[in-house]
């Protein structure tokens, strides 16, 4: 089978869309790009078994719609698959609707991610989409679908009839013009069996330098395990995508980091696990990376949760290689981090912080501004100690974001028996306003946000960064950062739409 893995050009004013490999979508100012590691293993597992793929992402190769519709004619692929996510779903419906105008043998189209995991009826309901994928082992699904299709008619303009028992569960299918399915997606994959990523395959290049984490370039992404071993915050969309936590043994990842540092000079590298693996795990791993040297050669960035590793943990984190650490920060008001499950303690947020820099890494925050049960008051308290973490010198780089209650979320299903949804369209849902009826105001909350990141301009936290400056790599590095911070100024415009 011919199979196209597409990204396909979206209409939009807003800026840059973080689709690939993101749990929570946003549109950037300043353009970023992701690389996106699961259909990446999809496009390398459909190769492996003798199907010819095609990487194409409009996005980050600054393709127009023309292009990408004449790229399809021209190919005649025989099923196209692409990642979708709420704020872009109805522009994804209206792209399957003119892939299938083309001609009476257009290709079958399959969608897969978050939001279609969430409500796989409704791109049914409202475009020709042939197939969707549910759950966040879609790689081994699309390969299940394709080797099972292989060798069928696909493209005749009628419905095709899955054999259930050769298909495995989680696969969305019309049948008689009803939508059918082949039950609920299960995630008991072994993730060792998976093949080192072809990254020439699927276009590395194209994400290795535009991404606001690396200082060192060229950088890549991998995934140690699938997706977050705590896996319970109320807000996260790939908490229901990946509902039970499986890693990958620590030998196997750190030959694959070998494999990324020989084969293809990557100099950073982001574990974009949803948490690291901790304990027996993480120090394994840890004196792995210096018994083969690969501390010397990268540096490694991941996910981790405060309150998760020790002093002594963090020191060997540190000699490993490791640098950047991304904390999910979330609020300052106990009573948010106790509604949202984050198990989580104020005071373990400025321990951490205090532990990880003491070590010598940067800690990375993730702060969100418009719950619903909150004050302005409340917001201000987050304010406050993402901008006292940030100038003491205890974190080192932020994001802000609005809060979006995802479909599929425990937070979506809250807000719509609290009747605190404004809207259900879901193209409002792309964080350029608060779709949560709160106690604040819209331009309130917008002005939160840009406020943390105009933290970045404070004298003090100027002065600090300047000494802290130890090479040309670093001076690159906070010149990139502040035009970022820049753009993300002006992705929260007040008022903007």
């Amino acid at each position: 089978m011919k199979i196209i893995i597409s990204y396909p050009p979206l209409k939009n004013q807003k800026g840059c869309p973080t689709l690939g490999q993101n749990r929570q979508f946003q549109y950037f100012k300043d353009e970023t790009f992701i690389y996106p590691v699961v259909p990446a293993q999809a496009a390398t597992l459909l190769k492996q078994a003798g199907h010819e793929v095609i990487w194409n992402d409009c996005l980050a190769q600054g393709w127009d719609y023309k292009r990408f519709l004449d790229f399809i004619k021209s190919e005649n692929p025989d099923l196209i698959a692409f990642e979708t996510k709420t704020p872009v779903i109805k522009q994804h419906w209206q792209i399957i609707n003119d892939i299938k105008g083309l001609s009476l043998n257009a290709p079958k189209i399959a969608l897969f991610g978050d939001h279609v995991t969430a409500l796989p009826e409704e791109s049914f309901q409202n475009s020709k989409v042939d197939f969707v994928l549910t759950g966040g082992d879609y790689d081994f699904l699309l390969l299940n679908l394709c080797n099972n299709l292989q060798g069928t008619v696909l493209k005749e303009n009628r419905p095709h009839v899955l054999p259930a028992p050769e298909f495995e569960p989680g696969i969305y299918y019309r049948e008689n013009n009803q939508i059918k399915n082949t039950g609920k997606f299960e995630l008991n994959h072994d993730l060792n069996s998976l093949p080192f990523i072809d990254r020439d395959l699927t276009k590395w290049q194209l994400y290795a330098r535009k991404n606001g984490n690396y200082k060192r370039t060229p950088g890549t992404y991998i995934m140690s395990g699938r997706d977050c071993w705590w896996g319970k915050c109320t807000f996260c969309s790939w908490g229901s995508f990946y509902p039970s936590f499986r890693s990958r043994s620590a030998s196997n990842v750190l030959d694959e980091i070998g494999d990324l540092i020989k084969r293809y000079g990557v100099r950073e590298i982001m574990d974009d696990t949803g948490s690291l693996p901790t304990g027996g795990w993480l120090r394994e791993f840890c004196r792995g990376m210096i018994s083969r040297g690969y501390n010397k050669k990268i540096y490694l960035d991941c996910n981790m949760r405060f309150g998760a590793l020790s002093a002594e943990e963090y020191r060997l984190m540190k000699e490993a290689g490791f640098r950047l650490l991304l904390f999910g920060l979330e609020s300052a008001n106990q009573y948010t981090l106790d509604r949202v499950n984050k198990k989580l303690r104020v005071q373990d947020i400025i321990d951490s912080c205090r532990s990880a820099r003491k070590a010598g890494l940067f800690p990375h925050i993730t702060l969100m501004f418009g719950y619903p049960w909150e004050s302005y008051s409340d917001a201000l308290n987050t304010l406050k100690l993402g901008k006292w973490l940030l100038t003491k010198g205890c974190a080192y780089t932020m994001q802000a974001t609005v809060v979006i209650p995802y479909p599929g979320t425990p937070l979506f299903e809250e807000c719509r028996k609290e009747r605190w949804l404004k809207t259900l369209d879901w193209d409002d849902y792309d964080m350029k306003k608060p779709v949560m009826t709160t106690a604040i105001p819209d331009n309130k909350i917008l002005g939160l946000v840009q406020d943390m990141y105009k933290v970045s301009f404070r004298p003090d936290f100027i002065l600090r960064k300047i000494f802290s400056l130890r090479d040309i790599e670093d001076v690159k590095y906070s010149l990139r950062a502040a035009k970022k911070v820049l753009g993300h100024i002006f992705d929260f415009k007040k008022g903007e739409r």
